[in-house]
């Protein structure tokens, strides 16, 4: 079997290959294309930095499998699967703006253990593999100590569908009078590495794809916190039904709502997030 430890260090190394490219292209590229919305961002140097991923991990592990946000689809047969997003938060790296990172997270057999997420602005190192604990640049990180909802900074980020993107808004109108505050980081995989050092103290967000929360998935529980996934429901009949990580990945299309937090927080974060509409409709 796999060593969890061993795949976090070829998905640092493989991060490495490409963040001093990132760095030094930040701020300075054109956008190609849109996916979804015309918010939807991608350029050339996703897919460079995507086809550069997939080509040092092949070479170091012929036959594992490897799904890319950029269309990458390599069907491998070790029981070892990656899953990478080579630009998370394309818009702030078209931007130059803090917030993009490189996510790469491992499964096997279906569950996530092993994970890297580089910030190549910040320089920023975030590793974890299970068993082993998260770090930020070789330094051992864990969630805040934090079990009072009041007392929370909570990150969040919005979809590309415009109604979605305006349901959103409007359910913060119910949460943020409950909490800290609200902060809009970055990518996904920024906010869940974030959760893990401290930065902030919980995170949510819908519409995720694997690629984009494999990696700070591990980072948060092997920081000490908890990631649940809800599945919504449409219309909401009832509270919304946490799912495992191999039930969300069945279909992640069926509009999953990740939640991470210290363990303390998941349970009165999911309530407000219930009441205020988070976790319920389109």
């Amino acid at each position: 079997m796999a060593e969890p430890s061993a795949l976090r260090d070829l998905a640092l190394s493989a991060a490495r290959a490409v963040a001093p490219e990132l760095r030094r292209r930040a701020g300075a590229v054109e956008v190609s294309n849109t996916k979804t919305t015309a918010t939807d961002l991608v350029t050339e140097v996703d897919r460079w930095s995507e086809e550069r991923i997939v080509g040092h991990i092949l070479a170091a592990r012929p036959d594992d499998s490897i799904l890319g946000e950029e269309g990458t689809g390599v069907h491998g047969t070790s029981g070892v699967r990656w899953l990478v997003d080579p630009i998370d938060g394309t818009t702030d790296f078209v931007y130059g703006h803090p917030g993009f990172s490189v996510s790469i997270g491992v499964e096997v057999d279906g569950s996530p253990v092993a994970g890297v997420v580089v910030d190549p602005l910040l320089d920023d190192e975030f590793c974890a593999a299970i068993g082993h604990g998260t770090t930020r640049n070789g330094r051992p990180v864990r969630v805040n100590r934090v079990d009072d909802l009041s007392s929370a900074l909570v990150a969040t980020g919005f979809g590309y569908d415009p109604g979605r993107r305006r349901r959103q808004a409007e359910s913060l109108v119910s949460i943020i009078g409950h909490i800290r505050d609200i902060r809009r980081c970055g990518g996904a995989a920024t906010d869940l590495a974030s959760v893990a050092c401290g930065r902030v103290d919980a995170y949510f967000e819908r519409g995720l794809n694997p690629w984009d929360c494999a990696a700070g998935t591990v980072l948060v529980t092997e920081a000490g916190g908890a990631v649940t996934f809800f599945r919504t429901t449409r219309p909401a009949p009832g509270p919304p039904v946490a799912v495992t990580w191999e039930e969300a990945s069945i279909d992640w299309s069926a509009d999953i709502v990740v939640v991470a937090a210290p363990p303390d927080l998941i349970e009165p974060l999911g309530d407000l997030l219930y009441e205020a509409g988070a976790l319920s409709g389109p």
